[in-house]
């Protein structure tokens, strides 16, 4: 069940819960680049620009980026271009880190976090041996927050650490990011394009680190692999004015959570740890009966059982605006309450 996601959970008629893209249209600076791209797909797609843009949003040189066809493709990278003896992810999480890894036949070694903890980082679980170390942050699917020094804790010479920032734009200001952390020996942060501004269909992502790291996963990644409307949107959301926008709409997503999880505590259901992100993971009785009813009644939720640690009880509600969220809580409730 590794590879399974919540576009799954979407059918026409439903709302959709399941999925932390956010929906609305891309502004008009974002979508007229990419609309204007098309005039070029008789070319070869260049990397060099978007590259040149990614590597000024974090400050680091070009030569330690990688543009990837969504953050999906870094992970497949990885696990064809190390060969770690000791791999381990830390879960719950997104699952295709894992999913690459089996796939290119690396055992994994799981350390899954503790809902007593609030599914916060506990640095001394990870094993010292561990030459290949993953995890999330903010996380998916608990939508906790890490804190930086943790997380570089981790990091260490002879060991990669990889960090899935896919969702790090969905925090004001960003605090807890290591994306332009240059001194913390094998550390690689993964980031998306796709979330914030809803490009899941369009594939756009990259990878930060170190410049020999960089260059082996470029060695396995196909010729071509991010194409030109892709690589317009990465110059477009690297901008001075994308990242302006990104911490207005992370501050009014940020009252929208907060919105939503109060009505959820309200209602009696149960918050996992203190969520940071788009996203939020409750814990029901029956969550199987749950989300199926749901279903019933308009709502696509998240399954949980997916995510190693999880099970059919925990179910990831995406935020969206109040009206929506208010809906689904009074329909949970009833829900619950049958």
């Amino acid at each position: 069940m590794l590879r399974f996601h919540g576009d799954a959970e979407i059918a026409p008629g439903l709302v959709d819960l399941a999925v932390n893209v956010r929906q609305e249209a891309p502004p008009s600076w974002l979508a007229g680049p990419i609309a204007a791209s098309l005039a070029d797909l008789a070319r070869y797609p260049d990397p060099a620009e978007a590259t040149a843009a990614i590597a000024a949003r974090h400050a680091r040189p070009p030569e330690e980026v990688l543009l990837t066809s969504g953050a999906a493709q870094a992970f497949v990278l990885l696990a064809q271009a190390l060969r770690p003896a000791r791999p381990v992810v830390i879960h719950p999480q997104f699952t295709e880190p894992e999913a690459a890894l089996l796939t290119a036949g690396h055992p994994v070694t799981r350390v899954e976090l503790s809902e007593a903890d609030g599914f916060m980082l506990k640095t001394a679980e990870v094993p010292e041996q561990a030459d290949l170390v993953v995890l999330g942050n903010p996380t998916n699917p608990t939508s906790v927050l890490h804190a930086a020094a943790d997380v570089a804790a981790l990091t260490r010479p002879g060991r990669v650490t990889v960090v899935d920032e896919a969702f790090a734009d969905t925090i004001p200001g960003e605090p807890e990011s290591l994306a332009s952390r240059r001194d913390l020996p094998g550390l690689l942060v993964i980031r998306s394009l796709t979330k914030t501004w809803g490009l899941a269909g369009l594939r756009i992502g990259y990878v930060l680190g170190e410049k020999d790291l960089i260059d082996r996963l470029r060695e396995h990644a196909p010729l071509w692999s991010v194409s030109t409307p892709a690589l317009a949107a990465a110059i477009a959301c690297a901008s001075p004015r994308a990242v302006a926008t990104e911490r207005e709409i992370a501050t009014a997503l940020a009252a929208d959570r907060d919105h939503l999880v109060a009505a959820l505590r309200a209602a009696g259901v149960s918050v996992a740890g203190v969520p940071a992100s788009s996203f939020v993971l409750i814990r029901v009785v029956d969550g199987e009966r749950v989300r199926v009813a749901l279903r019933a009644r308009g709502f696509a939720v998240r399954r949980g059982e997916t995510f190693p640690g999880l099970g059919a009880d925990w179910l990831r509600i995406a935020v969206r605006d109040t009206a929506t969220s208010d809906a689904f809580v009074a329909v949970l409730s009833n829900v619950l309450g049958g």
